[in-house]
């Protein structure tokens, strides 16, 4: 998690401004390289959601593998069409290495009984944009920056190849189960994660901007992203032991309702606290419900759970790719971002609606939830 997605995702957030001035990149070209890593996440995710030959290892190390060619690449070239190629296949490889190692790890931590230390599998998200965020500051060039994520991504990468069995496997009847079955409850709950991808994605994308334009609090463009990061590092631990507590869709919800407080307070409450709520209340929340989601679609039925896992993402990232554009397309037209997030807020509430409607719809997944509660042997 911390190589496919915290670096190999995410950090070309900090690269990206002193890549886009050494290149005279135009804005419509520095979000068209943005653009193509959500495409590309999208593509990993449906990939994924099909019946891949060989194992479930094999795929995440060539994820890994992939995200390294890709992030080392993008150090060595100057090519707008090559950048969207490779921040392309960056999101594909990103959306295996999700995918593949959350199926192997939650089936592994299920089957031993410590299915309370998923959220350290999610953490390595938070890690991986930390340990990444400090070796680009110590750079000066671009290129380098991408070259030393790719060691970073490489030695995370090693890593795996070294933890994880060679014969890991799913489970005998994990192996031999039948294609999920799209339930209510199940579809309930991917709908709520696709709304949760609009809702989150358009104040990421544009908390810093809101910022920027604000003469009172322009002070606090420096912070405001550190802010989101503080909030992010113990948020999966912290939602994953609500989630143990009062289960895992309410924790959803509850989350749910946090993150779209923070999504008001950005463009309702434009001072200096406001600022702040907003961007501890993205980040302590964006990797909390990404975790909830999963987990709680890997109750939501039976056997191999990497389809289910993959058709969440693959709404997430739908979700994620619509939002920017929709609020790009409402700011061009009334000069504001207030009802773009004001709409993605009440997204937000009605996907914790329908979390907890979800479970309403599938006993089992309830029973499960409670299950979770229970302390471990």
């Amino acid at each position: 998690m911390a190589a496919g997605i915290g670096i190999g995702r995410f950090v070309y957030t900090p690269i990206l401004p002193p890549m886009v001035e050494a290149l005279s990149l135009s804005k419509v070209q520095a979000g068209l390289i943005a653009s193509a890593n959500f495409v590309g996440y999208l593509a990993g995710a449906l990939l994924a959601a099909v019946r891949l030959p060989g194992s479930r290892r094999g795929w995440l190390l060539a994820g890994l593998v992939l995200n390294v060619v890709c992030l080392a690449a993008m150090g060595a070239s100057t090519s707008l069409p090559l950048f969207l190629l490779l921040r392309l296949a960056a999101g594909l490889a990103s959306a295996l290495c999700l995918i593949f190692s959350s199926a192997l790890v939650l089936d592994r931590l299920a089957a031993t009984g410590r299915g309370g230390l998923s959220a350290l599998h999610f953490s390595g998200v938070g890690i991986g944009i930390a340990l990444s965020a400090a070796a680009v500051a110590m750079l000066g060039d671009w290129r380098n920056m991408w070259f030393a994520s790719a060691a970073l991504a490489a030695i995370a990468a090693i890593a795996v190849v070294m933890i994880v069995p060679t014969d890991a496997a799913p489970s005998p009847t994990a192996a031999h189960a039948p294609r999920t079955k799209l339930s209510s409850a199940f579809v309930m709950l991917a709908v709520a994660y696709f709304l949760f991808g609009i809702g989150y994605i358009i104040t990421a994308t544009f908390l810093i901007d809101i910022v920027r334009g604000s003469p009172a609090i322009r002070h606090l463009e420096p912070y405001a992203w550190v802010l989101v990061g503080i909030g992010a590092a113990p948020s999966v631990v912290l939602w994953g032991a609500l989630g143990r507590r009062i289960g895992i869709l309410p924790a959803f919800a509850v989350a749910s309702l946090v993150e779209a407080a923070g999504v008001v307070a950005s463009v309702l409450w434009v001072q200096t606290l406001g600022v702040v709520i907003a961007a501890l209340f993205l980040g302590g929340t964006f990797m909390g419900l990404t975790a909830l989601g999963l987990m709680g679609a890997r109750e939501a039925g039976e056997g191999d759970p990497r389809g289910r896992i993959a058709l969440m993402t693959a709404s997430f990232s739908l979700g994620q790719i619509i939002g920017p554009v929709f609020a790009g397309v409402v700011y061009d037209a009334t000069g504001s971002l207030v009802w773009p997030s004001l709409l993605a807020a009440a997204g937000l509430v009605l996907a914790a609606l329908l979390s907890v409607g979800s479970q309403r719809f599938a006993p089992s997944t309830a029973s499960a939830s409670r299950a979770a509660r229970k302390p471990e042997a």
